[in-house]
């Protein structure tokens, strides 16, 4: 593949007299990418870091002045007030009128600059941003509820597959750079609870269903994410990678990702985050560019249990228009704050115990803290034509979504057209292939086929945890990041991941806790639980 290079040229000053805002320019890449060839992971051998089917200075375009003040006058005395602050902090310190919401949403536009903008510290973890934010926030700040457990004038980042009609809804994929389209039913809850949409996160392709092999976190739209805990050294997990960079980065308060087996999961675990999959219906897919409606479903990103919480019960809600969608009770803060491990019931992996120090560690934890661990050896289930299930489910789905939420302005109608628009030109639109889309088109299943495949994969993915849920009455399970997904996703089961700690590379993992279908509330309290004895989020150091 050939590599396009890029020259480098001294960073040019804005023109703008009122700031002294400097200008993204693209460098040469071609050192880094030959180097990163000899990773021994070979999804971060990287064919492309920067995008070239964007410019990155529209990030800030029409923020340049506010930034530059800011920069010069207020950032670093709010960055005690917001950096690894929760939700509930951040509203007291509103509350106490030591912060507005305004100055906090400027402060994340200041930091999306400084680090993005940056060539020894950018993530490419943004692909948009909402030029109406200063202005929601002032309107926010007028009507202050002075509520410390909401999401009311909270700054949250969605993954770029979601749908958000004040910006394109790409999925990374240049097909899509037209796409503005209408809000997603989560988008119109968030923004009914007071949220602010700052923009869109980057992120796998397509949500990792695209191209065979690739590294995660690379879209045509955003490049390369890089993971902040070790930049074009560790994986940032795919697909949400932006939404877990950014929020892992202090870019945004909180972020939602999607997830069909592992993507909300991954990216979380990889990035010091606390990470939910929610029971597939809780939380409506309607307007989010999907793979699968069998077992697609959105989640939030954040750094702290009570923050997901606040994000997951403004997004739940019942929406006609998908069809697995179920009302649901919201999460009951007060038992998730008096709740612990006394009496709980916990299943764990052996072979994980034996060969994982950190998940021992952290089971060992539990277990001195009251909770009743029993040891796991399930029989082996297999979940047959599983990948089957997604070609056929985005062979269908994203037709549907294109007709009932695409752009009239897109050039694109399904999977085979994509292919062929692509083709036209690889180099930018796809580096590394389009091995899964392909793959998609060969030997379709007919409607009964699937509807047999989709009975078939629930019920092996249910029995694969029944047969350890129902012989010791358990709470939960407990994984290992995103370890087990494909079963938890077959089963329609929610999963949160709670940060345990770091390898010796640096590198975060998570402690995953797996429930039955509707079991939110005691996740969330076994996380919450959890996460006060363990306390081990960390920062990225830069």
């Amino acid at each position: 593949m050939k590599i396009i290079k890029y020259l480098f040229i001294t960073i040019i000053i804005f023109s703008c007299e009122k700031n002294n805002l400097t200008r993204w320019v693209s460098y040469d890449e071609s050192t880094e990418l030959i180097e990163s060839q000899e990773n021994v992971n070979s999804r971060l051998r990287y064919k492309r870091i920067q995008s070239i089917s964007k410019d990155k200075n529209e990030l800030v375009e029409g923020f340049e002045t506010e930034i530059s003040k800011f920069i010069k006058n207020k950032y670093e005395s709010y960055k005690e007030l917001i950096l690894e602050r929760s939700i509930p902090e951040i509203q007291k310190s509103v509350i106490k009128g030591k912060l507005t919401y305004y100055d906090l949403t400027l402060f994340y536009l200041t930091r999306i600059y400084l680090i993005e903008f940056d060539d020894k510290l950018y993530l490419n973890s943004i692909i948009s941003i909402n030029k109406d934010v200063l202005e929601i926030a002032k309107e926010r700040d007028k009507n202050s509820k002075g509520e410390i457990n909401s999401i009311y004038g909270i700054p949250i980042l969605l993954k770029d597959n979601i749908g958000f009609d004040k910006l394109p809804t790409t999925a990374g994929a240049y097909s899509l750079r037209e796409n503005v389209t209408e809000n997603a039913f989560i988008v119109n809850r968030l923004k009914d609870n007071g949220a602010i949409i700052l923009g869109k996160t980057n992120l796998s392709e397509w949500a990792n269903y695209f191209c065979l092999g690739c590294p995660n976190g690379y879209s045509a739209m955003g490049g390369q994410t890089l993971n902040p805990y070790g930049r074009k050294i560790l994986d940032t997990g795919g697909s949400s990678s932006g939404s877990g960079v950014a929020t892992a980065s202090n870019i945004s308060s909180v972020s939602l990702g999607s997830e069909t087996s592992g993507s909300i999961l991954s990216p979380s675990s990889a990035n010091s985050l606390v990470g939910m999959k929610p029971t597939i219906g809780h939380v409506s897919r309607s307007g989010i560019v999907p793979i699968s409606s069998t077992l697609d479903t959105a989640g939030p990103m954040t750094k702290f249990v009570i923050d997901n919480i606040i994000v997951y019960n403004s997004i739940i809600g019942y929406d006609g228009n998908d069809s697995y969608s179920k009302t649901t009770s919201s999460i009951d803060l007060e038992k998730v704050f008096n709740s612990s491990f006394e009496s709980k019931k916990l299943g764990y992996y052996s072979n994980y115990y034996k060969n994982d120090s950190i998940y021992k560690s952290n089971a060992d934890l539990l277990k001195s803290n009251g909770a009743e661990l029993f040891e796991l050896n399930p029989k082996s289930i297999q979940l047959t034509n599983f990948r089957k299930l997604l070609d056929e489910d985005m062979r269908r789905d994203l037709v549907s979504y294109l007709e009932d939420y695409g752009n009239i302005r897109l050039e694109v109608k399904d999977v085979a057209s994509i292919i062929d628009f692509n083709s036209l030109d690889s180099i930018e639109r796809s580096p590394y292939g389009q091995g899964i889309f392909r793959g998609i088109l060969n030997n379709p299943f007919s409607d009964y086929e699937l509807t047999d495949l989709r009975e078939s994969l629930l019920s092996n993915g249910n029995l694969y945890f029944d047969q350890s849920f129902d012989k010791y009455e358990l709470d939960a399970v407990l994984s290992i990041n995103n370890y087990g997904a494909g079963y938890a996703a077959a089963a329609h089961n929610p999963c949160l991941t709670v940060p345990m700690g770091f390898r010796k590379n640096n590198q975060p993992a998570g402690l995953t806790f797996i429930g039955k279908s509707g079991t939110e509330q005691i996740l969330y309290e076994l996380g919450y639980s959890y996460e006060s004895i363990s306390k081990k989020r960390k920062a990225p150091n830069n």
